[in-house]
């Protein structure tokens, strides 16, 4: 290490204990913030929102003639009247698929998987698990929302008389009668033979959309896929609680921005000038390559729920 060098190293040594002593005060700031800031901002943009998909309304609103198994939305729905009926047809319009592909269908099991698409279409209470199906495109899904225990078990046992020949509904269907029918060589079996367990069918048929929640109704944790509209929503309170435990995109941009700010500040105090840090990076043997490449940044978005099929 040169003259000029040791130089500048012994002043940044005398500098220290100051350094020190406001990059602490800068940090509890920036602490401070991340303790104010949360009530602010925390999770109300997830909050009675519809998602951005072909058939769900831009905004949440009321919806007197909703059908059958979509009317416990009507005070408040992500779904036209229309699309409500069209969700209860045999071969749904809303997604060109049939309950059908392997024969008639029990009631009771139907009846589930009607409650469950009035549920992903007209729910405003989503928010918390919304996704972009693609970061280059503006279609949505949900994924692992959260659905109540007995919801899941109910459903599964409904269901255990009905045939189906896949575990996962999202895709992969020979269309070419122009409606979904069984792939070649998928045997159609009784439900339980694809699903083993109640968590089995919530989470897989759907492509994870939706997640068996070990908690109850009521408890204020988990989703219900159909509720009576007479004891109000209780899925709201719910969103709610997820969505305050969300991170929110202005509140991080925020933080990042003033972290970004502190770095500089901090190299700011340091006054040390180029040369100094050339001297420690090149040496007497020259420039030297960072061992830190930093991270791959190559996350793939989530494939589609119900909307893909």
């Amino acid at each position: 290490m040169g003259k000029t060098a040791a130089s500048h190293l012994r002043k940044w040594e005398g500098a220290a204990p100051a350094l020190k002593s406001a990059m602490k005060r800068w940090w509890q700031l920036l602490l401070g913030l991340w303790t104010v800031m949360p009530p602010i901002w925390a999770g109300d943009e997830l909050l009675n929102v519809c998602m951005n998909t072909k058939h769900h309304k831009r905004e949440p609103g009321p919806e007197d003639k909703l059908y059958e198994e979509c009317i416990p939305w009507q005070d408040n729905a992500c779904c036209t009247a229309s699309t409500s009926w069209e969700a209860h047809l045999d071969a749904s319009l809303l997604y060109t698929f049939s309950l059908l592909h392997c024969g008639v269908m029990m009631p009771g099991c139907e009846k589930h998987f009607l409650q469950a698409i009035c549920f992903y279409e007209c729910s405003p209470n989503l928010g918390p698990w919304i996704q972009k199906m693609d970061s280059s495109g503006p279609g949505e899904r949900i994924l692992d929302a959260p659905l109540c225990q007995e919801d899941c078990e109910q459903w599964w046992e409904d269901c255990r008389t009905s045939y189906t020949c896949k575990s996962n509904w999202h895709g992969d269907w020979n269309r070419s009668g122009g409606k979904n029918r069984c792939p070649a060589r998928a045997i159609c079996h009784p439900f339980p033979h694809y699903f083993p367990t109640p968590a089995d069918l919530c989470e897989k048929i759907w492509n994870h959309s939706f997640k068996a929640s070990p908690e109850p109704r009521n408890s204020g944790q988990c989703l219900q896929k159909w509720f009576e509209p007479a004891q109000g929503n209780p899925n709201v309170a719910v969103a709610r609680r997820f969505a305050s435990m969300a991170p929110s995109w202005e509140r991080s941009y925020t933080l990042m921005a003033f972290s970004l700010l502190l770095s500089f500040l901090s190299q700011k105090a340091l006054l040390l000038p180029p040369t100094f840090l050339c001297s420690l990076s090149y040496g007497s043997a020259g420039p030297q390559q960072s061992s830190f490449l930093g991270p791959s940044l190559n996350g793939a978005a989530p494939a589609g729920g119900l909307e893909g099929h």
